[in-house]
């Protein structure tokens, strides 16, 4: 009976701890917690076919590859950024639905 008395003051004394601990460490006021602002500015504005629900985008040695996603009509272009002509299309079977792409090991990933 008096380990378990013992063991039990033991538990509540490190929970007392951890949390005395943990109020501690979450109470300390930091200075300078200022957000960080960042700003953008657009170079350069290219034409791009108004009907692709582009779903990923990857540009890579010279060339966009774009995936689209649209129930039935998704599909992955190899696209000429300057122009925005697609230059080669595979169309997904219907049962898929194009999402975001990678290239890894030189391959393109849908």
């Amino acid at each position: 009976m008096k380990k378990k008395y013992i063991l039990c003051l033991l538990l509540i004394l490190a929970v007392l701890v951890a949390s005395i601990t943990l109020f501690v460490l979450l109470s300390r006021k930091t200075t300078n917690l200022q957000p960080t602002y960042y700003t953008y500015s657009i170079v350069n504005v290219y034409p791009h076919d108004e009907k692709a629900f582009t779903q990923g985008l990857v540009y890579d040695d010279g060339w966009l590859y774009e995936s689209t996603g649209v129930y039935g009509n998704s599909t992955l272009r190899r696209v000429k950024l300057e122009t925005g002509e697609v230059l080669q299309l595979y169309a997904l079977s219907d049962e898929y639905f194009g999402e975001g792409i990678a290239i890894f090991d030189d391959k393109l990933s849908n």
